[in-house]
């Protein structure tokens, strides 16, 4: 599929990291990571920074990014949605700025499902949580699918319930896909009962009967929410320096670091 849009929307006033998206990591922005991550993934077509902020814009631009300044939005969602709505394209993906180890097989994987089944109306990514504290932590999202790996539900809660010892436990991977159409009705339509439990969007989605499908890879996701977590992608970042390629891809498997 050659008809993708990927916007990355950049909120320059995170309220637990002021400035976040021009957080320097190993001397360059954050944004630069993630944009240049998308850039070499073959499948996308266009690839644009969509930001209410004017720093943000000008860094974007002296990298030589695309950058489109959107008005205020409520969610990330929301500024994909104002991007998209002056666009033709066919499926838009929402890149979140704030995933510098971002692999080009990530996106791979999440316009893959579009090709595959016209019924699919969205995509997003998981990835089996290896870390048991990660299982019960409220702010890792988990979810649960169906045998043709479209979405039953996600939730902060630990889902499957371990009644019984062993079985596994996905973590969601903030990354969407959307047809057009599906998007920008989605954008449109009022939270719902779920996502205000719950306080994810994507369980409007499910709530208005949309087919999501979530691919399962070996991810090593660092989302980065505070200044911390600078240091943490910095370490990974060289240690797969220091690895061989080859055994760097073994560590991992075939779709991250």
């Amino acid at each position: 599929m050659g008809d993708v849009f990927a916007v990355i929307p950049a909120r320059y006033g995170s309220t637990r990291f002021p400035g976040k998206p021009l957080a320097l990591i190993n001397g360059r922005p954050m944004i630069r990571w993630v944009w240049e991550a998308v850039r070499r993934c073959r499948m996308v077509e266009r690839v644009v920074i969509a930001t209410d902020d004017a720093r943000v814009c000008e860094c974007a631009r002296g990298f030589g990014a695309e950058c489109v300044m959107t008005g205020e939005c409520a969610s990330g969602t929301d500024r994909v949605a104002q991007v998209a709505g002056g666009c033709e394209h066919s499926v838009i993906l929402n890149i979140q700025g704030d995933e510098p180890l971002l692999q080009p097989a990530w996106i791979d994987a999440l316009v893959a499902p579009f090709d595959r089944d016209p019924a699919v109306e969205m995509t997003t990514l998981r990835t089996v949580i290896r870390d048991p504290s990660e299982a019960d932590d409220p702010n890792v999202v988990k979810v649960v699918v169906r045998q043709d790996e479209s979405a039953l539900y996600f939730s902060r809660s630990r889902i499957p319930h371990p009644r019984q010892a062993g079985g596994l436990v996905f973590k969601h991977v903030g990354l969407y896909g959307y047809r057009r159409e599906f998007l920008l009705r989605f954008a449109s339509m009022l939270p719902s009962p779920l996502e205000v439990a719950e306080s994810l969007e994507q369980l409007r989605a499910l709530e208005a009967g949309a087919r999501i499908a979530v691919p399962a890879l070996e991810i090593l996701s660092v989302a980065v929410d505070r200044p911390d977590d600078v240091g943490r992608v910095e370490s990974i970042l060289k240690l797969a320096e220091r690895e061989p390629p080859d055994a760097a891809a073994a560590s991992q498997g075939d779709s991250s670091w």
